[in-house]
């Protein structure tokens, strides 16, 4: 049985779609005017924004007061009738970018008990890149107590062949739409249709045939290896929190009631890593309130570098530097997780604080600013992914992003937890 399924799934009626949907929590976490933006846009109206918690402020004080609004706001919306539920069903959507391109997607639901975040892990669901522990515990306090989940976690599947997901389009018509409207702040556009039974039948089988063992193993000439269907594109920390709380909820429970408890799955949108829409960008690394010239000073005896194109290569951005470097010696198979290694023996005895940045000119922005280190490195091609995290397991963590933060998945339908 593949791990992704039709599910319960809520959408909002007789509501302003374009307040009710924004940008997913981890965009825009070092930028405050951005959620001020998105505060004076939505108003008072019913929006994400009141049942989610922007991680800018994760951090705050009074963060626990934030969750326990968020909890009564998400009884409010439901005891009010906002919601139009879609009885086992999947979404297949449009999802037109700020550059006019097209990227399609299928909403449905995955099973936890297929999915493992640890780094060795063969499950059929994997994270591709390292997930941060001690991310998790804040984030389950948003979720443990939650009657709703609303996604902004978007899972790849590698169908060279685009008949899955890119097939659905000729499967629906106007009469199938359940939203179509422009999202917020250079969003672009998104439209869904909910499916029919012998479309969402056509998605099982294509997917099963992914699943496949033999085929797997010729595709990525692997012997011995656990099938990988499914491989984490955005949102890895929500899924891993979303299995914590179900890992956490299977210690009060018998076997048959959290087998068939609904936090046994999440919400997810499935995307094609084919789709041409679809570019990988890398993530950067912002140094904030540091000591920039023992930054670097201990970056030089870490690692061999060079200015002469020889090895592993990144960018380093001050408000006095602005250069292209090179690790001889790396101690990661890739620059990022190189840079990633330094950074956290740095930090665990000097001043700063790291951020994770999309986007070169914000990023070096960033950098020149006093007491800031930006750095900065090159994508890695979206066609080695599934081959790298099968053979090497996940990646260093906040190794790629799929796309401009306004590209990134908004936060729409909801599914309930409890």
């Amino acid at each position: 049985m593949v791990p992704f399924k039709k599910a319960n799934i809520l959408i909002p009626k007789n509501v302003d779609m374009k307040k009710w949907s924004v940008v997913a929590c981890d965009q825009y976490t070092s930028e405050p005017e951005y959620w001020k933006e998105v505060e004076e846009i939505v108003g008072d109206s019913p929006s994400t924004l009141r049942i989610t918690l922007p991680e800018i402020f994760l951090e705050e004080d009074d963060v626990g007061s934030r969750i326990e609004k968020i909890n009564n706001q998400m009884k409010e919306y439901i005891d009010s009738d906002l919601f139009e539920e879609l009885n086992d069903e999947m979404i297949y959507l449009e999802r037109t970018q700020s550059d006019g391109r097209v990227r399609e997607g299928l909403i449905g639901m995955v099973d936890l008990e297929d999915y493992s975040y640890e780094k060795e892990s063969q499950s059929l669901i994997r994270a591709t890149e390292k997930t941060v522990i001690e991310r998790i515990p804040p984030r389950l306090k948003v979720r443990e107590n939650a009657l709703l989940e609303l996604p902004h976690i978007m899972i790849l599947i590698d169908d060279e062949k685009m008949e899955i997901i890119e097939n659905l389009k000729n499967e629906v018509g106007y009469e199938d739409m359940v939203y179509d409207f422009d999202l917020m702040e250079n969003g672009g556009h998104i439209r869904g249709y909910k499916l029919g039974e012998e479309a969402m039948k056509r998605v099982e089988e294509g997917l099963e045939r992914l699943a496949d063992k033999d085929y797997f193993e010729k595709k990525y000439d692997v012997k011995d290896k656990g099938v990988l269907l499914f491989a984490m594109g955005d949102g890895n920390h929500s899924l891993a929190t979303a299995k914590a709380n179900y890992e956490n909820l299977k210690k009060s429970l018998d076997r048959e009631e959290y087998l068939s408890h609904p936090s046994r799955y999440a919400l997810v949108e499935l995307v094609n890593l084919h789709s041409p829409a679809l570019e990988f960008e890398p993530i950067h690394r912002v140094i904030f309130d540091t000591d920039s010239e023992k930054l670097i000073e201990e970056l030089y005896k870490y690692y061999d570098i060079n200015e002469d194109g020889i090895g592993q290569e990144f960018e380093l951005v001050t408000k006095n530097m602005d250069k292209k470097l090179y690790i001889t010696n790396p101690k990661s198979n890739i620059a990022v997780g190189s840079i990633q290694m330094f950074l956290d023996d740095y930090l665990k005895d000097n001043k700063g604080k790291i951020d994770y940045i999309h986007g070169d000119d914000t990023t070096k922005k960033m950098g020149m600013e006093d007491g800031n280190v930006a750095i900065l490195f090159k994508v890695m091609p979206k066609s080695e992914l599934f081959k790298t995290v099968i053979l090497d397991g996940a990646l260093p963590r906040k190794t790629f992003s799929m796309g401009h933060s306004y590209d990134k998945r908004y936060y729409l339908e909801a599914r309930k937890i409890k």
